[in-house]
């Protein structure tokens, strides 16, 4: 989760809101992205879930339900403001429960 939440803010951070908005590419990575950390999330076990109470893993897991089963109504302002609002704070959960995570994965 947290190696793809971190790509998932690399994206956002790399372009405005206006280039956002007027590219569908740029739209689709990042919710692809956000889908595979809802995916991560999802196969997590309940002790592990139970463990760490502070993560939103409803919301996450949501948010991956929702890209994968009503995708035609996500629209881009709802995933803009996951990867802007959304994922930085998940990142700042995470980052302290895998410091030795590698920036990008293997």
């Amino acid at each position: 989760m947290l190696i793809i939440a971190r790509r998932v803010r690399d994206k956002a951070q790399s372009v405005t809101r206006a280039e956002f908005d007027a590219d569908e590419d740029l739209q689709l990575a990042p919710t692809h992205l956000i889908q595979i950390v809802g995916e991560a999330a999802s196969r997590a076990s309940e002790g592990l879930r139970a463990a760490y109470p502070d993560l939103p893993w409803a919301q996450i897991i949501g948010m991956r339900h929702r890209i994968v089963h009503d995708y035609l109504r996500v629209r881009a302002e709802v995933v803009w403001e996951t990867a802007t609002g959304d994922i930085p704070p998940l990142i700042q959960l995470l980052e302290p429960l895998l410091p030795d995570a590698p920036a990008e994965p293997t």
